[in-house]
Formats: C-alpha cells, structure tokens, sequence
C-alpha cells in the first residue's frame, strides 16, 4: 500500500510541475505527462479553452431533445446498457459511476453511487451534456473518441482544473461496419483510483461491440476465430459474417488484428480470399458438429473456428447457395439450441415463379425466356429496388447452367480502386497486401455458370476497356500476370442508369455498351404493376415460412387497398421490408396484416384513405436484422412514444398489453 501511495505523490508531483510549465510558462512539459495527455492539452489550448474555463449550460439537451438523440442511438443503448448494469455491479459502493456516450461526446445514459453522481452531476457527468475535447477540455471520453482507443486520464490530467477530482476511464465501441459511434467511460474519484478500471472499460466495450455484431449479422453466417481454443466465444475473439454466396459482408477489429490484414482487404472478398479456406467444407463440418471448434491454417498459423449464425443447407464447389427455409441454424455457443420448424419448401426462384401476373414484367420474362441457353448478354434496367438482381438470378436458374455458380458483382459498392481486382483476380504479389497465393476473380469464380455485374453504369472507363476484351476473347488475365485463362461465361449485366446517355456522355464505351445490349429488358417500377397483392401475398408467405409460420398470411381489405395504392418509392425492396416488419408486429395467434401493422407512411398520400383507428407508429423498415429484433424495434418506439405508458403503446400500436410485454422480451 506504501508503495502505491509513493506513486500517487509521484505523480501529483509531476502533475504539479507540468501544469506549471503548460499554462504558465507556456512550455512543453516533456516526459512529465503521457504523450497522449499532451496532444489533448494542446489540442485544447488551440481550441480557446483555458484551465478555469467555464461550460455553458447552453450546451445541455433538454429532456426532450435528450429522448431524441437515445432513439437515434437506440440500437447503441439497447446493446449497451445491460452491459453498464453488470459494470455497475462490479463497482457499486467505490463511489464510481459508469456512463455511454455517443461518438460526438454526448452522455446518452449513467448509472452510478448517488454519492458520486451528486459530485459529478455538479460538473455536468450526467445524461443530455456533450464531454467532448472542444467543450470540456481533457477527459477520458472525449480523447478517446478523438484518440479511437482506450484513454485514462487521473485528476489534474483533466486540462479543466475543476475536472480535477475525477479519475475516468474510457474505451471506444465501433460499430459492425468499423464506423466509431459511442464510448463506454467508468469515472470516479481520483482518490479512489484503481489500476484494474481500464482493463474494465475496455473489455466491456468489446461486449457491447460483439452484441451489436452479432444482432445486425443475425442472418448471416457467423465464422467467429481465435489462436487459441479457449478465448472462443470470449469478447477478444475474431468474427467475421459471410454472405450465403460466401463473401465477408463484415468484420470485426479483433479480427483484423489476429490476421495482420485491414477492413478493405478482407470486406465484399470471397471468403477463401480471406481465410484461404473452403467456406464450404467449414459448413459441413459445422452442421456436423453445431458447436464444434475447428483448427484451420491460414498462411503458418493455426486457428480455432467456430460457425455461428445462419447456415444455408447446401454447399457445392465452394459455392454457397442461398438459405432455404429449412436452413439449419447454429447459435452462439453460449446460446441453447432450438429445434427447427418442419415447413414445406418454397418453389424455386425462376422466370415462372417470378410471374405475378403483371402485363410489363410478363412481357420481360417472355423477351427473357426466348435466349434461355443462347450466348447472348442480357442487360435489365429498371429503378434502384425494382428486382433486378432476383430477375438475374430467375433467368439464371431457369435455363442450362443452373447448377452451376450464380456469381454476382455490385459495380457501385465497391471502391474503385478494388473492383479490377474483384473481377479480374490476382496473381501472388501483384500489389501490397495481396496474398502470396493470389486469388480467383468473379469472373473465374464464374466460369461455367453465370456473371452479373449489377450497376454496370458506374464501372470505371479503363476497366470496361478489359471487360469488353475478356468478352471477345473468353479469357481473363489476372492482375501480375501474364497468362491468361479460358472462361465461360453467361454474362447479365443491370443498371438503373440510361446507358445510351452515358455512351453520349463518354462515361461509358460505346463499343461495351453494344456488346453488352444483346439483349434489353426493361423491369416496370411497382407503383407501375398491376400484380402487388399477388407479390405481397408471395413475398408474406416467403417470409412467414422462413419464421417458421405455417399459416397462411392475409391482409384486410383495407391494407391491401393502402399497399396497391401506394406510390413505393423504394419498390420491391420497400415492400419487402414493409412486410418484414409487419409480420414482426404480429402475435404469434394472428394470421391477418391490418392497417395497424403498416407504416403510417402509407397512408400520407391525399389519394388513401384516412386511418379512423389510432395512428401507426412509423418503423424502421430497412431494418436486416430478425423478425424478432424489428417487433422489438418497433414495440420500444412505440414505448417511447407513449412515455412508458403500456396501456398507451399497446394502444398505438393496436395489440394487447402481453403482446407488447412479449415483443419488449419481459414475459416467457
């Protein structure tokens, strides 16, 4: 004890001297203060602060505006705060208190000793203030969020010398995409310092940054890593989530860490690019063993792996076909497994189960079916979300080639800099990062089946110049090298852009253009089809079975008129999620989607009829995430609006006060 107190003086001593030199004397205090300390002091000194600055109560959120920035955030608090009350509960009565805020420094939620949080409310350590470095000078969250990593800062390190009493600890939680958005910050008094509160904070980020992966990959396939077997299922390991056609949708930072790699070498690349392993045979060895880990080899080294999530039922030459109702699926090893709902399979995706009925999209399948099996490209064009990629895919499945591989290209997700490499493929060490093996192309990953390369319009010049002589040669050089390699390929290309202005432009060759336009088809926008009851029936029964709802979904009149009459600006991929979220809403006795269960969106147009019940609730219906997660969404907001109010939310959202208790998660 004598020799941690020997320390303490050390370092107030030190202190002392540095903040002698800094605002005093206007020097650097070198070698007194961490590196990290002094970056703060004079980013702080540039920002106009003086130690005795004073905070303008300007800069609270009222209450109001306070609720509004928690249901921006909402995802983050619901993650997140579970994790503070276990914090908490490791720290109750050291007069400490444990706070979130988002990624501009804003305290969205505490828990804390009410004798801490009176000192702390006195400095504004409460819900609705902004701690970030421009306003509050050195603290441990708003450097951390401008360091992006793990920050303490003890008493007089704080640059407000009225901050001095503080001891706070503070971690960042990036999101699943690798985006900054919050930080999770144990404070206490200076007095009360403890060597283990860093370590704390950072691990109990890394739980919030794991149950936010894990719930926005719900769907996906979960590859989740380690070098050692044992740190599995720990907040230290690897997860990355794939898609069903075996590409890395996202990944997280331990990850990247334990492979040497970064975000942009391992996100939209084939999996095998990635892990230099069969997805597969990982799959199978999965469904064999549900919770089974695994050691592979990537490169010299040795990991451990374990699938997680949803797996799709079948896996042939490495490619992975799309998750079929019947998908078995593999929970998180801390997770009991459910069994699986029997359900009859749905009809396979294809020119005619895509046939609704309506006279535009009949007359494209027709154009369509005539090349079936003929060497001729297909171009679709159509409006962002009106079904080009599920055309592609119909087309695909309904002639020869359907067992082979269906291999799809984003034109626009993906950086310029990437798409040569995506397409073409590499050769061992053709630029830095690549692996020394090289890797297949799209185009080669292909090779028998069918290539589609969606948002064509925004492919760069210099690489339509290498398509069009991939297409006239039927053979692909991968970058680095020299030899080139037979392919064979049907080409389907899509775009919601007019080619034959960008030719006119000179944003794309002409040449291309009519090497790709063998043949055109043109897919109507869903406020133009006369089909939406039969598609919106189609797709609530898809999405009903893949829930396992073995009843037939129907809608009331009057939500039908609303969704026929509706303008769907965002097309069929709008009216999917309307669906989605729905049948979320629904108990798990109901069978029939009324007015109450849809957007209120939907009935803002002057030509709907005017809701006579209560309003709506308006979701968030571009949510990925499970049935499950969106009624929950959907029931919290409604919570939220009603002010706590059951009775209230109940009402709003038109279900009984035990199904929104079941939606919230607090019965059964």
């Amino acid at each position: 004890m004598g020799r941690i107190q020997l320390a303490a003086d050390i370092h107030g001593q030190q202190l002392l001297e540095a903040r002698q030199q800094f605002f005093e004397r206007g020097n650097r205090p070198e070698g007194l203060v961490e590196p990290v300390i002094l970056r703060s002091w004079e980013r702080c000194h540039r920002f106009g602060l003086t130690e005795s600055s004073e905070v303008l109560t300007a800069d609270f959120l009222d209450r109001t505006a306070l609720k509004t920035e928690q249901n921006h955030h909402r995802q983050l608090l619901a993650h997140g705060r579970p994790i503070m009350e276990h914090v908490y509960e490791q720290i109750r009565e050291s007069g400490s208190m444990v706070i979130l805020a988002d990624a501009n420094g804003l305290l969205l939620d505490t828990v804390g000793d009410p004798d801490f949080v009176d000192r702390a409310d006195r400095v504004a350590l409460t819900a609705g203030a902004s701690w970030d470095e421009n306003q509050r000078g050195t603290n441990a969250i708003g450097t951390a969020l401008v360091e992006e990593a793990p920050t303490e800062i003890l008493g007089a390190e704080h640059f407000l010398s009225h901050n001095g009493f503080l001891t706070c600890c503070a971690c960042p939680i990036f999101g699943p995409d690798g985006t900054l958005i919050g930080v999770l910050d144990i404070s206490g008094d200076y007095r009360s310092y403890q060597s283990h509160t860093l370590g704390l904070a950072r691990m109990s980020s890394k739980f919030v940054e794991r149950r936010l992966f894990e719930a926005e990959h719900a769907r996906d396939i979960l590859v989740c890593f380690h070098e050692r077997a044992d740190f599995i299922g720990s907040p230290t390991e690897g997860i990355s989530a794939v898609s069903p056609d075996g590409q890395v949708i996202a990944i997280n930072q331990n990850a990247l860490t334990l492979l040497g790699i970064r975000r942009v070498d391992a996100v939209r690349r084939d999996f095998s690019m990635v892990f230099e392993n069969n997805l597969a045979s990982l799959i199978d060895q999965a469904r064999r063993a549900p919770f089974g880990i695994h050691e592979i080899k990537i490169g010299k080294r040795n990991f451990y792996l374990q699938i997680r999530g949803q797996l799709p039922a079948q896996a042939i030459s490495g490619y992975v076909y799309e998750t079929p109702p019947e998908a078995i699926s593999a929970t998180p090893a801390h997770a009991p497994a459910r069994p699986q709902p029997i359900m009859e399979p749905l009809a396979e995706l294809n020119l005619d189960t895509l046939n609704a009925g309506d006279p535009k999209l009949q007359l494209a399948i027709a154009r369509a079916r005539r090349i079936i099996g003929r060497d001729i490209p297909i171009l679709i064009q159509g409006e962002s979300g009106a079904g080009k990629e599920i055309f592609a895919k119909a087309f695909h499945n309904s002639g020869p080639r359907q067992s082979a591989p269906f291999v799809a290209l984003n034109c626009a997700a993906i950086p310029e800099t990437l798409i040569e490499s995506e397409l073409f493929g590499y050769q061992g060490g053709a630029f830095t990062g690549a692996r020394k093996e090289g890797a297949p192309g799209k185009i080669q990953q292909a090779h028998g089946g069918t290539l589609f390369l969606d948002e064509i319009g925004d492919m760069p010049l210099n690489l339509q110049a290498r398509l069009l002589r991939v297409l006239q040669e039927r053979s692909v050089t991968p970058l680095g090298s020299c030899k080139s390699v037979q392919v064979d390929i049907s080409l389907v290309c899509a775009t919601h852009r007019k080619l034959r202005d960008e030719v006119a432009l000179g944003t794309f060759r002409e040449d291309l253009y009519y090497r790709l336009n063998g043949l055109c088809v043109t897919l109507p926008a869903l406020r133009e089809r006369s089909d939406i009851q039969a598609l919106a029936t189609s797709l609530a029964l898809t999405e009903a079975r893949k829930n396992g709802r073995l009843d037939k979904i129907r809608f009331s009149a009057s939500a039908m008129q609303a969704m026929e009459t509706y303008a769907w600006p965002g097309n069929i991929r709008q009216l999917n999620n309307v669906i989605r979220v729905a049948i979320a809403l629904m108990d798990d006795d109901e069978n029939l989607i009324t007015e109450i269960h849809l957007p209120e969106e939907l009935f803002e147009s002057p030509v709907q009829p005017r809701m006579t019940e209560a309003t709506p609730m308006a979701f968030n219906t571009s949510s990925n995430g499970s049935l499950e997660e969106i009624g929950r969404q959907a029931a919290q907001n409604a919570l939220e609006s009603a002010g706590g109010n059951i009775s209230a939310a109940a009402r709003l959202l038109g279900v009984s006060r035990n199904t929104l208790y079941r939606k919230l998660g607090r019965l059964g």
